[in-house]
């Protein structure tokens, strides 16, 4: 039995995305009730939520403490070109970090 998995990485799609969705609070929860509505796998970064630079640079900090190396947000961001970063969905951002962490488990 391996400890480094002492706390599992759940790589599935509902584990991911219910992470990102705490994440989401946690950034935006100082706007009141801006994520109140409900978040989706269909919900944009930009036109629903309203995720501005800084606050993708405050997730991209959650992220990077939660999985460390093995999902990297900026490269990830600079691959996208501007229409797709705002088009961005969390749904794809949970298919990113579940390819992510299946790759890095498959190492």
């Amino acid at each position: 039995m391996n400890s480094s998995q002492a706390a599992p990485t759940a790589a599935t799609p509902e584990a991911v995305f219910e992470e990102i969705t705490g994440m989401l609070h946690a950034v935006l929860g100082e706007y009141g009730g801006v994520v109140d509505a409900g978040i989706t796998m269909d919900t944009r970064f930009h036109d629903d939520l309203d995720l501005e630079s800084i606050d993708l640079v405050t997730l991209g900090g959650h992220l990077q403490a939660r999985y460390g190396e093995r999902v990297n947000f900026a490269e990830y961001l600079a691959g996208l070109g501007l229409e797709e970063i705002i088009d961005l969905t969390v749904g794809q951002l949970v298919e990113h970090i579940t390819g992510c962490l299946r790759a890095a488990e498959e190492r």
